[in-house]
């Protein structure tokens, strides 16, 4: 497989050198190639030279089967710029309109809910258009008259290509319920577009349960009712917010994974840790390498090797369970890289055993 890796600003290189070394060892054990390529893009390149990535940086990301990214931003340069001028350049450029994050509490993690909930949660996240399409426009800027317009875009098509995605993981994996949030009362357009379309597309689909949660109902439950969900499809935005409840649920953002798909293939598909560039422990090797590593596993998945992305989920959960290391964000002592040596070394060693 051929693979690019953008470490981009801040802890971003060093969460992603460690997830490179696990897929390093689980392709040595599973004997696979995986050929790696960095590019040194991102915020240092904006200050040098006004510009994230290069122009013809698609061109050049194209070749490739996946991309591995760290992390994007830095305090020098405005967040809107950093992520559209790179983050949203790739998910929209390359047509990943499927955003895939996984909610799961791990053993050996602590959550902050009390109670022994049950939290196991696929979020679906709607990753090409909504409230993040970037149109609109500022009118009669630096007057008392200003007006902000942001438009949101959503499409029947965008709409039902990534419902019926969620509908087919479901069936795929073995889960049993679809729920669509979003916000029909309020949001008389888009929102009950997207209610008609899920609805349709759900009477397609007799053999998986679905309902519709309300989004500010949906971040009640999550905290108080996290078992009630199984697979959860919602819109850019709605889906944005929620996980970064589910991050705090499964233990915090060090272990927020992610995958944006292109599930046509026609464009490489992107993985990334959720946790930003934590540029304040930047350089200090205690980032937590853990949401990294679990989005190879997810890249793994996607580029069909099960077996390998099951050996990296299952050393994380042995690491975490087992052996009780954790970096200084879960309350351990290990470094980034005692971290990702030890799951390194641990999903290798899982691989092996199942060959």
């Amino acid at each position: 497989m051929k693979i690019a890796v953008l470490g981009g600003d801040g802890v971003g290189p060093e969460v992603v050198a460690e997830a490179v070394g696990v897929l390093r060892a689980v392709a040595g054990a599973g004997a696979f190639e995986a050929e790696i390529t960095e590019f040194p893009w991102g915020s240092r390149r904006y200050l040098e030279h006004g510009e994230m990535m290069p122009p013809d940086a698609l061109d050049q990301l194209q070749v490739f089967d996946a991309i591995l990214l760290g992390a994007v931003g830095s305090p020098l340069v405005p967040d809107h710029v950093s992520l559209r001028k790179m983050l949203l350049r790739i998910r929209f450029g390359f047509d990943q309109y499927v955003n895939v994050r996984p909610v799961r509490l791990l053993p050996g993690v602590t959550s902050p809910l009390a109670g022994n909930h049950r939290v196991d949660v696929v979020f679906v996240r709607e990753n090409s258009e909504g409230e993040y399409a970037g149109l609109g426009d500022r009118l009669f800027p630096d007057t008392p008259r200003e007006i902000a317009l942001q438009t949101s875009v959503f499409s029947r098509r965008g709409v039902e290509r990534v419902v019926r995605w969620a509908f087919d993981h479901a069936r795929d994996t073995g889960r049993h319920r679809v729920t669509s949030v979003s916000k029909g009362n309020a949001l008389n357009y888009s929102a009950v577009l997207w209610d008609e379309v899920f609805a349709e597309v759900a009477a397609a689909y007799p053999d998986i349960e679905s309902d519709s949660v309300l989004v500010d109902a949906a971040a009640m439950y999550l905290i108080t009712q996290p078992e009630r969900f199984d697979v959860v499809v919602a819109s850019n935005l709605f889906a944005d917010i929620l996980t970064e409840i589910g991050a705090a649920l499964q233990g915090g953002l060090g272990l927020a994974a992610s995958a944006n798909l292109n599930p046509e293939r026609v464009f490489p598909s992107m993985f990334e840790p959720v946790h930003g560039s934590a540029p304040d422990i930047a350089g200090k090797g205690i980032a937590n390498p853990l949401g990294a590593i679990w989005s190879t596993s997810l890249l793994l998945a996607h580029l069909g090797y099960p077996r390998a992305a099951d050996a990296v989920l299952g050393a994380i959960e042995y690491v975490l369970g087992d052996m009780r290391l954790g970096t200084p964000d879960m309350g351990g002592t290990s470094t980034t890289t005692e971290l990702g040596t030890a799951v390194a070394d641990k999903a290798a060693e899982l691989l092996s055993a199942s060959s």
